[in-house]
């Protein structure tokens, strides 16, 4: 019933406590007491690397005592609106070494701060901070080429600053992958609670790990809220960009979807096209000659009625471990040709909703949601890079860069057998031989051994000749007949900006520079193309660590910065230095040579046909943090 004082239900608060995060509940009451005895010994949580108890391994009676005092204190803040003062600094440092379970390094501290935002995720708006002459911003600019996750970002911070914007979009509507993408089960890999932009934390997902619809849905209602889609030229193609040396302008070249061309100037152009946009097809000879219905993942037919048919399905990475699952039931007979099998994560929650309970906290206990993010958000930033790095010490550096590694390892190797339990072929197939990371790993929660184990389902590991009219030719000889094949083998994550053609300073092109071997100083700009940036750009992909979308703030963040520096030289145009951008690669390199990625013998996408690493991230987040803040003059010369 609800209390007669404060019309708030008591009851619903009592059922809604037993969902919660018990940590974030202890984080809650400090604010909401100011009794610091909340982060005592009692209460800390420790965490295991696989599994576990969400909680923390947290008694049964200090659980209770946490969800009893958050009553009594919501009771008080119900009927009172207050809440004591704001955590000194050295409470709010003790709060964040509760949530890392161990004592924040004082260079991070900034850092996490910045993340908490305490003071309102208003202030956390890429450029928020940059203070721009709002005269001189309205005369430039920019053109942004795609309205995806990162393209909105963009837009959002050249707004905020006051800067002229367009972008440009090949769809009908914003969202980008979470557009393109429609495969049965697709769904984000990284906690929605973290995978949301900072400064738009959404309480209301309805699964930790949500679905395209969800996400579609969300980057949407962000487009919408900032009055973003009246500057949306949508079903427009970019063909390419012509950089004018004299005038100090780009000439972006467009198609419309009724094959109008057309061209447009502005002072810089932002490419959001990100790496995974351009599906990819796997090199088997006979590819096309299939006569029955034959698309990729991405590309996802919704005409073709698969109940009943003889499936083939090629690849199992993360887009077709998600959908065999869902069409396995449906299907007469499904085969699954695998090459390389990927390290599975386990992940008990990905399927899961979340419960009304849990709503509830985030959104109406104070302090709740933002604790809980935090939790997230320090819980998956750099602590997880720990399990990567070599320990030249180590005695096993051919199963595990280090001794957490190796166990970390051997947790994986069991999940796996028991979840192949009784079948020691998939056991055998399904556990890599590389080491973890060494190509992207996969969340599992059981479902996709579940699957592979279906009476109707086989995994295929032997090599595969060719793809004939009527399914698949094997290497032993064998002719596999199927009513259609789906290709699950990714995208062309190396061929940046692919297809269009960028021609900067003298007409030179930028394929013809990068010749398939993408770079980038900070992932975002390079020598000969001036006022020119790429978001998601070459060796910003994050593999362990963190959300892409903390990315894709700090660089929009970044683009800010570097209008300013334009403003405050009063220039009309700015270009990295060669020697910055070549010390840079250098140093990114040999850290990803250091990688898993980079040494290990496995086949991924993170390498590109030089067998190059251009995707990764090999550092921490809390570097390309601090060096996207503010762009540093040194580095550039201006005109």
């Amino acid at each position: 019933m609800a209390d007669t004082v404060t019309g708030h239900d008591e009851a619903r608060l009592r059922a809604a406590l037993e969902h919660a995060h018990h940590p974030t509940l202890a984080l809650v009451l400090v604010h909401l007491t100011g009794d610091t005895s909340f982060l005592s010994e009692r209460y800390q949580p420790a965490y295991q690397a696989i599994g576990g108890d969400p909680d923390g391994g947290l008694s049964e009676e200090a659980k209770a005592e946490l969800r009893d005092a958050v009553f009594k204190a919501m009771l008080g803040y119900w009927k009172t609106g207050k809440i004591v003062p704001k955590p000194d600094t050295a409470t709010l440092k003790r709060m964040m070494d509760y949530c890392a379970t161990q004592p924040i390094p004082d260079e991070y501290v900034n850092f996490a701060m910045h993340e908490l935002a305490l003071e309102g995720r208003e202030n956390l708006k890429p450029g928020k901070s940059i203070a721009l002459d709002r005269a001189q911003a309205a005369t430039f600019k920019a053109v942004i080429i795609g309205a995806g996750m990162s393209g909105i970002a963009a837009a959002i911070a050249l707004k905020e600053a006051g800067i002229a914007f367009e972008i440009l979009e090949k769809n009908a509507d914003v969202g980008g992958t979470w557009y393109d993408n429609t495969y049965p089960g697709c769904r984000v890999d990284n906690p929605n609670h973290l995978y949301s932009y900072s400064f738009e934390a959404d309480h209301a997902w309805p699964q930790h790990f949500s679905t395209q619809d969800q996400l579609l849905a969300y980057f949407q209602g962000v487009a919408k809220k900032h009055d973003l889609y009246k500057s949306i030229r949508f079903n427009t193609e970019v063909l390419g960009a012509d950089w004018d040396e004299a005038a100090a302008t780009w000439t972006i070249r467009t198609r419309t979807k009724d094959g109008k061309e057309d061209a447009l100037v502005s002072n810089a152009v932002i490419s959001a096209v990100g790496q995974l946009n351009q599906p990819k097809l796997p090199d088997i000879e006979g590819l096309g000659t299939f006569k029955g219905p034959a698309f990729h993942s991405a590309r996802w037919d919704h005409s073709v009625d698969l109940t009943g048919k003889t499936v083939g399905v090629i690849g199992t990475g993360c887009s077709a471990i998600q959908f065999v699952p869902e069409i396995a039931p449906k299907v007469s007979h499904l085969t699954v040709f695998q090459r390389t099998a990927g390290w599975l994560a386990p992940t008990p929650d990905y399927h899961d909703y979340i419960t009304d309970g849990k709503h509830l906290l985030l959104a109406d206990v104070p302090f709740y949601q933002v604790w809980y993010r935090f939790f997230l958000f320090i819980a998956m930033a750099d602590g997880p890079l720990a399990y990567l790095v070599k320990d030249p010490a180590y005695n096993r550096l051919d199963y595990a860069p280090n001794a957490d590694a190796a166990a970390l390892r051997e947790g994986i190797e069991q999940y796996i057998r028991e979840q192949t339990a009784g079948r020691p072929d998939l056991t055998a197939a399904l556990t890599p031989d590389f080491h973890i990371s060494g190509k992207r790993s996969i969340r599992d929660n059981g479902v996709w051994a579940a699957a592979l184990k279906r009476d109707n389902v086989t995994l295929e590991t032997s090599p595969i000749a060719q793809v004939t009219e009527t399914g698949i030719r094997m290497q032993d000889g064998r002719d596999l007949k199927f009513d259609a094949l789906i290709y699950g083998t990714g995208f062309k994550a190396s061929d940046f900006l692919v297809p269009m053609d960028i021609k900067g300073k003298d007409g030179k092109s930028l394929h013809d520079i990068w010749g398939g071997d993408a770079r980038a100083y900070l992932g975002l700009t390079l020598p000969g193309f001036p006022n020119f940036f790429i978001m998601y750009g070459p060796n910003t992909n994050i593999v362990v660590n963190g959300s892409i979308i903390f990315f894709s703030e700090c660089e929009a963040n970044y683009i800010v910065s570097c209008v300013k520096m334009l403003q405050e030289r009063k220039a009309k145009s700015f270009e990295v230095k060669r020697d910055v951008f070549d010390t840079f690669n250098a140093e990114v390199d040999a850290a990803n040579a250091e990688m898993p990625w980079g040494y290990a013998e496995a086949n991924t996408w993170y390498r590109n046909s030089h067998g190059r690493v251009a995707q990764n991230w090999p550092f921490r987040l809390i570097d390309y943090w601090n060096r996207t803040r503010e762009a540093a003059p040194a580095e550039y010369t201006f005109r």
